[in-house]
């Protein structure tokens, strides 16, 4: 008897970025396990070009519809169905070409292409936390309607899926996910007022996309993560806690109600928790460097300093208050992050931009979908005015003090 399984079709919705091309090296490892079936990408035309070139999928999707001539041309000579604008992320979503989509469009721009597939019945591999934080209530209502699995893919949440395997009647006591300090672990506001966007960008364990980066240099990604976590593992928010483990080794952890501790360790490689999520349930074998006991170090844990690094104090204000509220601030830290990469603000400016915008965009404790679109766009209406403002005041200020 053929025990088998046939070949796993994965749509890969952001396969450009640092998630989609650790994916398509698991894919190309692993030939008679998964085929890639869909490629989507905003702007990077050449990379999805490449990318269709050597896996020849099914369909790829171009969001820049500006480019969407050019990477029809060049696939002209092939099988792949060509689509083009952001609608056809939506439209792609829903289409019966693949079985699990493996959802790494960075930021906000991944919520309504998850949501199709989730209607549609296809399973997730979550590696957009952003979906979560803007409308996890939503999301999770909806894959319990459908019957869809969420499979995390960030390493933290991974791992904390992975301790919970064999534990479904065990109750939950906390969970604990742990956070690397990113690059400025120690350092105080008199430091920070300085760094600059190349600085940010130097994470010491992880290799991701500038986005990810700077959220993890902030802080805010540990934030982001708490509230993902409350809705993948239905907790209440004091159940969610945040400790820094600078090594990245634990990459979380499980408290029972019994006091047991559940940790998931490994070398910090995020093709270790994409390819657990695409092969679930089974693990399937790599040659991925491994942790050496013979060569072990110290591990170390602190508490956050969410004085310094108040982008994680504002994420854990959110998660207490729910509604709408996290839905406003991931926007607004979408705006400053784009914001401080094209040096248009400082590293402190970005919490200051979150906070206003925070306080400022009107609160609705039980939003319905289309009120987090409306959030949505008012708080980066918001968090943009509020940039150029305070960037128009500064020059203002610079050039009358020039004049004395």
């Amino acid at each position: 008897m053929n025990t088998e399984l046939p070949i796993k079709r994965i749509a890969i919705f952001g396969s450009t970025g640092s998630i989609g091309t650790q994916a398509l090296e698991v894919i190309a490892s692993n030939p008679d396990k998964f085929s890639a079936d869909v490629l989507t990408a905003h702007h990077n035309d050449e990379l999805l070009i490449e990318q269709a070139l050597k896996f020849n999928p099914n369909v790829v999707v171009i969001g820049d519809e500006k480019k969407y001539s050019k990477v029809k041309d060049a696939l002209a000579a092939t099988d792949v169905k060509v689509f083009g604008g952001e609608k056809a992320l939506e439209e792609v979503a829903a289409m019966d070409c693949y079985d699990l989509m493996l959802a790494a469009i960075v930021g906000y721009a991944g919520l309504k292409p998850t949501l199709k597939a989730i209607e549609n019945g296809k399973a997730i591999a979550l590696a957009n936390k952003e979906t979560l934080v803007v409308a996890g209530d939503i999301i999770m209502k909806k894959a319990v309607e459908n019957r869809v699995p969420i499979i995390p893919v960030d390493s933290e949440h991974s791992a904390i899926f992975q301790c919970l395997v064999g534990e479904t009647r065990n109750k939950i006591e906390k969970i604990i996910l742990t956070a690397s300090g990113g690059p400025f672990i120690g350092r105080k506001p008199n430091y920070l007022v300085n760094v600059k966007r190349e600085h940010a960008l130097q994470h010491p364990n992880w290799s991701m996309g500038a986005k990810i980066t700077i959220d993890s240099a902030t802080l805010m990604n540990k934030g982001l993560e708490m509230i993902e976590a409350k809705w993948l593992f239905n907790l209440k928010p004091e159940q969610v806690q945040v400790v820094i483990h600078p090594q990245s080794i634990i990459h979380s952890m499980v408290q029972f109600e019994d006091g047991s501790l559940k940790a998931q360790m490994g070398l910090p490689d995020m093709k270790l928790p994409i390819q657990y999520a695409l092969a679930f349930p089974k693990r399937i074998p790599n040659n991925f460097p491994r942790y050496d006991f013979k060569k072990v170090s110290t591990l170390t844990f602190e508490e956050p300093d969410v004085k310094t690094f108040r982008n994680l104090a504002l994420a854990q204000d959110a998660l207490f208050k729910g509604g709408n509220l996290p839905c406003i601030m991931n926007a607004a830290n979408e705006i400053a992050v784009f914001a401080f990469l094209r040096n248009r603000i400082n590293f402190l400016d970005m919490t200051n931009v979150i906070e206003k915008t925070m306080e400022q965009v009107p609160f609705i404790e039980h939003p319905t979908l289309e009120e987090y679109f409306d959030s949505d766009g008012e708080a980066r209406n918001f968090a943009s005015f509020f940039i150029l403002s305070s960037s128009f005041r500064f020059r203002l200020m610079a050039a009358i003090n020039g004049l004395r």
